[in-house]
């Protein structure tokens, strides 16, 4: 596998209800099992102020009316607190980074699916990670229909306000990551989330075998 003193930076990435956590806590055991030392983290997220701003995102009364442009920039604003004071002190120590969800979800949820323009995107993007890119990025596939039936099923609390959108909304974002999971090949692993959870798990760990290990 990759030697101890190198760093590995993986991410998750797929719409609601795909088990992006359950699968990012199996891969994490994985690696600690072989000796690495993991840091699981997520978006947005990380950090303190990561935490406070998906608080904001997702559940603060103050956000409901929230513009498009402004969520974009919220997330970004996360993402480059966390990169610098997380994220890249940790691949400099020689540490597994695995996150739930990075830059493709602001490409994927704000770009495509809120129709922000994507050079902009983009840009803000480039900012916000500073030249720091996934070794590897997981896409998990999933049916929207089914995703949140998933979350219908487990949740005991009411959706947050990224889980209210409509179902063309989540159909947009599906697309919008196949869409960019063939246009990055090198970059991105795609899973069938339709499978059990030990089949999905089966097959991430093959793929990071086959392109990394």
């Amino acid at each position: 596998m990759a030697a101890p003193n190198q760093g590995l930076f993986i991410t998750f990435e797929g719409s609601e209800g795909t088990g992006k956590t359950t699968q990012i806590q199996q891969l994490a055991a994985k690696f600690e099992s072989l000796g690495r030392q993991v840091i699981v983290s997520r978006e947005p997220g990380g950090t303190a102020l990561g935490e406070d701003i998906r608080h904001l995102l997702k559940h603060a009364d103050s956000g409901k009316n929230m513009v498009p442009r402004a969520e974009l920039l919220l997330f970004a604003a996360s993402r480059a607190q966390h990169v610098d004071e997380l994220i890249l002190p940790s691949l400099k120590k020689g540490n597994i980074v695995i996150c739930d969800r990075f830059l493709d979800s602001t490409t994927v949820y704000q770009g495509v699916a809120r129709a922000i323009n994507a050079r902009d995107v983009d840009e803000i993007n480039k900012v916000a990670i500073a030249s720091t890119l996934p070794d590897l990025t997981i896409l998990i596939d999933l049916d929207p229909e089914e995703g949140f039936q998933r979350i219908q099923s487990r949740n005991t609390e009411p959706p947050d306000r990224m889980e209210q959108e409509h179902m063309d909304f989540y159909r947009a974002v599906r697309n919008g990551y196949l869409k960019l999971a063939a246009d990055n090949q090198d970059r991105f692993l795609v899973v069938d989330g339709h499978q059990s959870i030990e089949a999905v798990e089966t097959a991430i760990w093959d793929g990071i075998k086959d392109r990394i290990i």
